[in-house]
Protein backbone atom coordinates (compact mmCIF):
# COMPACT_ATOMS: atom_id res chain seq x y z
CA UNK A 1 0.00 0.00 0.00
CA UNK A 2 1.19 2.99 -0.72
CA UNK A 3 2.09 5.85 2.47
CA UNK A 4 -1.02 8.32 1.60
CA UNK A 5 -3.52 5.18 2.00
CA UNK A 6 -1.53 3.66 5.25
CA UNK A 7 -2.27 7.07 7.10
CA UNK A 8 -5.77 6.54 6.61
CA UNK A 9 -6.05 3.54 8.06
CA UNK A 10 -6.71 2.51 11.75
CA UNK A 11 -3.40 0.12 12.96
CA UNK A 12 -5.97 -1.13 15.51
CA UNK A 13 -8.74 -3.21 15.31
CA UNK A 14 -10.25 -1.57 18.46
CA UNK A 15 -12.94 1.53 18.70
CA UNK A 16 -13.70 3.79 21.20
CA UNK A 17 -16.74 3.06 22.37
CA UNK A 18 -17.70 6.44 23.98
CA UNK A 19 -16.44 8.35 20.75
CA UNK A 20 -18.62 6.52 18.96
CA UNK A 21 -21.27 6.94 21.01
CA UNK A 22 -21.28 10.40 21.81
CA UNK A 23 -20.83 11.41 17.75
CA UNK A 24 -23.51 9.00 16.49
CA UNK A 25 -25.84 10.83 18.76
CA UNK A 26 -25.08 14.11 17.65
CA UNK A 27 -24.90 13.41 13.68
CA UNK A 28 -28.03 14.95 12.10
CA UNK A 29 -31.13 13.24 10.68
CA UNK A 30 -30.22 10.90 7.64
CA UNK A 31 -33.21 12.46 5.85
CA UNK A 32 -31.52 16.27 7.21
CA UNK A 33 -28.24 15.16 6.11
CA UNK A 34 -29.45 14.25 2.48
CA UNK A 35 -31.16 17.13 1.63
CA UNK A 36 -28.01 19.02 3.37
CA UNK A 37 -25.76 17.30 0.66
CA UNK A 38 -28.85 18.23 -2.34
CA UNK A 39 -28.30 21.76 -1.18
CA UNK A 40 -24.46 21.78 -2.11
CA UNK A 41 -25.43 19.99 -4.96
CA UNK A 42 -27.37 22.90 -6.63
CA UNK A 43 -24.36 24.57 -5.49
CA UNK A 44 -21.90 22.83 -7.48
CA UNK A 45 -23.04 24.27 -11.01
CA UNK A 46 -20.77 27.52 -11.99
CA UNK A 47 -23.66 29.02 -13.95
CA UNK A 48 -26.11 28.82 -10.44
CA UNK A 49 -23.35 30.71 -8.54
CA UNK A 50 -23.21 33.51 -10.98
CA UNK A 51 -26.46 33.80 -11.01
CA UNK A 52 -26.62 33.99 -7.38
CA UNK A 53 -23.69 36.21 -7.21
CA UNK A 54 -25.81 38.61 -9.86
CA UNK A 55 -28.78 38.18 -7.89
CA UNK A 56 -26.65 39.36 -4.51
CA UNK A 57 -26.29 43.45 -6.19
CA UNK A 58 -29.79 43.85 -6.98
CA UNK A 59 -33.28 41.99 -7.92
CA UNK A 60 -33.09 41.40 -11.80
CA UNK A 61 -34.93 39.94 -14.67
CA UNK A 62 -34.24 37.11 -17.09
CA UNK A 63 -33.12 39.29 -19.45
CA UNK A 64 -30.67 40.92 -17.23
CA UNK A 65 -29.50 38.00 -15.57
CA UNK A 66 -28.55 36.87 -19.48
CA UNK A 67 -27.06 39.87 -20.28
CA UNK A 68 -25.02 40.59 -17.19
CA UNK A 69 -23.48 36.69 -17.70
CA UNK A 70 -23.39 36.42 -21.54
CA UNK A 71 -25.65 33.44 -22.03
CA UNK A 72 -29.25 33.24 -23.32
CA UNK A 73 -32.47 34.02 -21.37
CA UNK A 74 -33.17 29.80 -22.08
CA UNK A 75 -29.99 28.63 -20.06
CA UNK A 76 -31.06 31.40 -17.59
CA UNK A 77 -34.37 30.15 -17.18
CA UNK A 78 -33.41 26.99 -17.04
CA UNK A 79 -30.78 27.68 -14.13
CA UNK A 80 -33.44 29.41 -12.40
CA UNK A 81 -35.92 26.62 -12.08
CA UNK A 82 -33.13 24.63 -10.12
CA UNK A 83 -32.34 27.56 -7.99
CA UNK A 84 -36.27 28.18 -7.45
CA UNK A 85 -36.97 24.46 -6.48
CA UNK A 86 -34.17 24.71 -4.01
CA UNK A 87 -35.74 27.25 -2.22
CA UNK A 88 -32.03 29.88 -3.09
CA UNK A 89 -34.50 32.64 -5.20
CA UNK A 90 -37.77 33.72 -4.89
CA UNK A 91 -39.54 35.76 -7.42
CA UNK A 92 -42.28 38.43 -7.93
CA UNK A 93 -44.28 39.39 -11.40
CA UNK A 94 -44.98 43.11 -12.39
CA UNK A 95 -46.86 42.80 -15.38
CA UNK A 96 -45.10 41.25 -17.88
CA UNK A 97 -41.60 41.16 -16.33
CA UNK A 98 -40.78 38.45 -13.68
CA UNK A 99 -37.88 39.58 -11.19
CA UNK A 100 -35.75 37.11 -9.41
CA UNK A 101 -33.90 38.04 -6.00
CA UNK A 102 -32.72 35.62 -3.51
CA UNK A 103 -34.94 33.66 -1.39
CA UNK A 104 -33.64 34.86 2.13
CA UNK A 105 -30.37 36.39 3.66
CA UNK A 106 -29.06 33.10 4.32
CA UNK A 107 -27.83 32.55 0.76
CA UNK A 108 -25.38 35.75 1.15
CA UNK A 109 -24.20 34.17 4.49
CA UNK A 110 -23.01 30.93 2.86
CA UNK A 111 -21.21 32.76 0.18
CA UNK A 112 -19.04 34.60 2.32
CA UNK A 113 -18.20 32.08 4.63
CA UNK A 114 -17.40 29.63 1.26
CA UNK A 115 -15.17 32.98 0.08
CA UNK A 116 -13.93 33.56 3.47
CA UNK A 117 -12.71 29.47 3.26
CA UNK A 118 -11.56 29.91 -0.26
CA UNK A 119 -9.24 32.93 0.55
CA UNK A 120 -8.02 31.73 3.55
Amino acid sequence: MSENIMNDVCESESTHPEIVRTVSEKLPDVELLYDVAELFKVFGDSTRVRILCALFESEMCVCDIAEVLDMTQSAISHQLRVLKQARLVKYRRDGKTVYYSLADDHIQTIFDQAFEHIME
